[in-house]
């Protein structure tokens, strides 16, 4: 029995009715109309072409009936690709408007196209000496540079449910590698090159992505036909009133982001401060140590795949906690306790959000581009706030007071996670229910334990009901003899009286 306060229960409609499916049902016999998925509003159609023109290749064209195996081939193919995408604050407006696409069109067009076309755009950053020039081009780079926000839900998709944490957190270690080898090379070019040499780098790596993904991206339908784009947009927005756990996992990625990017923004001022005095490179070079969470990535992700996602949030709050303490007490006094904290940060950081985003996605898998793009919206603005709020304490007041201001925003995190529990139902906004249970084994035989205990109820009631049917019918088949001899006697009677009277 669960208690707590409840938020009404909305219709599900075309914006993504749920199921626990990842591939839509097999292709229609010839002659007959596109079968429908009955958990999804896209018709079972695959295309050979991409744009009409450009043709797709055999072994990744969509057939339902061999669907694509999200194998590590894959699955690194993804995270190569979230590795090397521009990364600009103008990203945000890409968040909003292009990754909810992924719900309303297919995505290995989508994908194609946005890295052929900020690939492109970055040969005019490389070559332009006008400012003007330079700022628009990388505005239209900074939207479209949102390649690894539109394959997360695609990997949600393509991987088995047990497997989805493991896919997503390869698919979150390529963005992390990608935030940590920036740093490595704007120390390296900052030191030794031109600025223009990164732009270069850049384009050669882009349309490197770009040939990779054209022979390694599988084709996938498109979803939810029917729905407008605005309708998408709307929708959006009326997930983050209406799902309690979406609003859950943004209150905790905002200040998680916050903390993550107040870190690394603020690390340059310690280390080049008067406390080590370290040069460019070496600075730079500190993020080489974060790339430990990169390699953590396939033990993080099986671990939350045998977990019940909000235990591994749990664990990660209660880590990051720990290592914000010892940066709170030392990270000014020893390097060592820098390095420990880099390590930490990365590791814990990413086991957290993987467990967030798996939950997430698990709402509704029709509309998973639009909640990962709730998601990572506040991961923008998490990102703004700490480098905004982390710069302005560190600069007025030191590194002990920014390191408390991390400490405050993970002891808010994890509140927050505590305030709703792990197994209330889907619309409940505060409260406990379904006991402590961590291990998603355990619940998951806890649950078909239950659906069994109803199935044979609702047998019993039936059995009931059919055995009350037999009594009934055969009272009034007693009831119509009874009627029927009382009949015959009155028909005899009077014939008798007749015959009596003759």
């Amino acid at each position: 029995m669960s208690s707590g306060l409840h938020a009404q229960e909305p219709q599900h409609d075309a914006d993504g009715a749920s199921t626990t499916e990842t591939l839509p049902s097999p292709t229609p016999a010839p002659g007959t109309e596109p079968q429908k998925d009955p958990s999804s509003n896209f018709a079972v159609v695959g295309g050979t072409k991409d744009f009409g023109f450009l043709p797709i290749p055999k072994s990744l064209q969509y057939d339902p009936q061999h669907p694509a195996h999200f194998g590590l081939a894959m699955n690194v193919t993804f995270g190569l690709a979230s590795t090397f995408s521009a990364y600009m604050i103008c990203y945000a407006i890409g968040l909003l408007f292009i990754t909810p696409l992924g719900d309303l069109v297919r995505r290995r067009q989508l994908l194609l196209l946005l890295a052929a076309t900020t690939a492109s755009l970055t040969i005019g950053l490389a070559i332009t000496k006008n400012l003007v020039v330079f700022e628009v081009l990388s505005f239209l780079i900074g939207v479209g540079s949102v390649t690894p926000q539109i394959l997360m839900p695609l990997a949600a998709d393509l991987a088995p449910p047990e497997r989805r944490a493991s896919a997503l957190s390869i698919v979150l270690s390529g963005l992390l590698f990608g935030v940590l080898i920036a740093r490595v090379l704007a120390g390296v070019v900052a030191q030794f090159v031109t600025w223009r040499v990164v732009y270069f780098i850049a384009i050669g790596v882009q349309y490197g992505v770009l040939v990779m993904l054209y022979f390694m991206l599988p084709d996938y339908p498109a979803k939810n036909k029917g729905i407008t784009y605005f309708g998408i947009l709307y929708s959006m927005a009326k997930f983050t009133v209406t799902e309690p756990l979406l609003v859950q996992a943004i209150l905790i990625t905002i200040p998680s982001s916050a903390c993550f990017t107040n870190w690394w923004v603020t690390l340059t001022f310690l280390l080049g401060g008067p406390q080590y005095n370290y040069s460019t490179i070496v600075i730079g070079l500190f993020g080489l140590v974060g790339m430990v969470g990169v390699a953590t990535a396939p033990f993080v992700g099986r671990t939350i795949d045998g977990l019940v996602p909000w235990s591994a949030t749990l664990v990660a709050i209660c880590m990051l906690t720990l290592t914000f303490t010892l940066q709170t007490a030392a990270v000014g006094l020893n390097v060592a306790v820098v390095v420990i904290v880099c390590i930490g940060l990365d590791v814990f950081r990413q086991t957290q959000q993987v467990s967030i985003t798996t939950a997430v996605l698990g709402l509704e898998p029709n509309a998973r581009s639009r909640l990962n793009a709730v998601v990572l919206l506040s991961l923008f603005i998490g990102q703004v706030m700490g480098t905004a709020v982390g710069s302005k304490v560190y600069t007025d007041h030191g590194w002990r007071p920014d390191a408390s201001l991390n400490l405050a925003w993970t002891v808010f995190s994890l509140i927050v996670l505590l305030a709703r529990g792990p197994h209330v139902p889907r619309y409940t906004w505060l409260g406990w229910a379904g006991g402590w249970e961590l291990r998603k084994s355990r619940v998951v035989a806890r649950q078909q334990a239950e659906a069994s205990k109803d199935v044979e109820a609702g047998g019993g009631g039936a059995a009931v009901e059919a055995e009350a049917e037999d009594d009934k019918g055969a009272l009034d088949e007693k009831r119509r003899s009874a009627d029927e001899a009382e009949e015959r006697g009155r028909e005899r009677s009077a014939e008798k009286r007749g015959d009596e009277a003759v």
